[in-house]
């Protein structure tokens, strides 16, 4: 059976995954790259030396992939979005590796993005939306985006029709979480933090505002961190933090599905992994929410190997 090879080099994680014609997953490899203890996150040099090291690893594990079963394509995602002006250093190394590797055995090579590999890991693994025309929210460390996605083939079409006006709520996390102690990504013991104190309950709120689908949380961390300064609790404020994420996201989810009259809203990205944060969604949205299994919200490259599999048979059947 033929399959298929999926690299992708985002911001913090190296991902190489391997899928076969059936859509079954054969191979899910992913290293997370070090950040220094106390730092907020990689500078793009950084990000870039990590990945060139990781693909060499990898590289080990290709050959043995290379013995065992037939590859029959590669594709990688070559920059951040399916758009004109994204751009960024990190995703030229998958880039350049997985055009090398092609090369070198013969086989097709497909570009795609970061978030169209998202959003068909999410289609894959969530099973739907089934319809061409849906609403997607990607939550990550740097990103968050309401987007009006048409599916078309193989390709997306993505209009960002909200979001936040500042700073991403993976940021809002990682933030608090760094000024707490915690070391960054800060999203999954920010999460047992919160799960402690839901236990015990919480006084805590952080307000934020929202209006024409656009969310602000630059301010709820100003005010968790003054909480935190005032000697609260922090298992309070990290309950408060993704409390304030979940109704900032309920707000302009629901705006979003009534100008746009789409009931259907796929959720991607590391941060829609959160169990309070979904939870919170179900209960209050009315629309159909898609999630993902938590393990293939985060960046992985399941969803680059499946574009790989689907461009090579859009493309023989053209």
């Amino acid at each position: 059976m033929n399959t298929y090879i999926g690299l992708d080099t985002s911001c913090y994680t190296t991902s190489l995954a391997l899928v076969d014609s059936d859509r079954s997953l054969v191979l899910d490899r992913r290293t997370l790259l070090k950040v220094n203890k106390g730092s907020k996150g990689l500078r793009q040099s950084e990000g870039v030396f990590q990945h060139v090291r990781n693909l060499g690893i990898f590289a080990e594990e290709l050959r043995g992939v290379k013995e065992e079963f037939n590859v029959a394509a590669v594709a990688a995602s070559v920059k951040p979005r399916p758009l004109p002006e994204s751009y960024m250093p990190v995703f030229t190394v998958g880039e350049n590796f997985a055009k090398a590797a092609a090369g070198i055995a013969g086989i097709p090579f497909f570009a795609t993005t970061h978030q169209e590999s998202h959003l068909m890991a999410g289609l894959w693994s969530a099973g739907g939306p089934q319809s061409g025309r849906f609403l997607t929210v990607h939550l990550s460390g740097g990103t968050t985006e309401l987007i009006e996605t048409l599916r078309t083939g193989t390709d997306f079409q993505v209009r960002i029709i909200g979001g936040t006006g500042d700073i991403s709520a993976g940021q809002f996390v990682d933030r608090v979480g760094v000024a707490m102690g915690i070391d960054f990504p800060c999203g999954q013991r920010l999460e047992e933090m919160a799960g402690k104190a839901l236990i015990t309950g919480s006084a805590l709120e952080l307000s934020c505002s929202a209006k024409d689908c656009i969310v602000s949380f630059s301010g709820p961390e100003t005010h968790a961190k003054r909480l935190l300064d005032a000697g609260e609790d922090r298992h309070q404020v990290a309950l408060a933090v993704l409390k304030c994420i979940a109704r900032g996201l309920e707000k302009i989810i629901s705006e979003a599905c009534s100008r746009s009259n789409i009931t259907e809203v796929l959720m991607v990205g590391g941060v829609s992994a959160n169990k309070l944060i979904c939870e919170y969604l179900r209960e209050n949205l009315n629309c159909k929410l898609y999630f993902p299994q938590p393990h293939y919200c985060g960046d992985n490259a399941v969803g680059t190997a499946l574009i790989a599999f689907e461009k090579l048979i859009e493309k023989k059947n053209i």
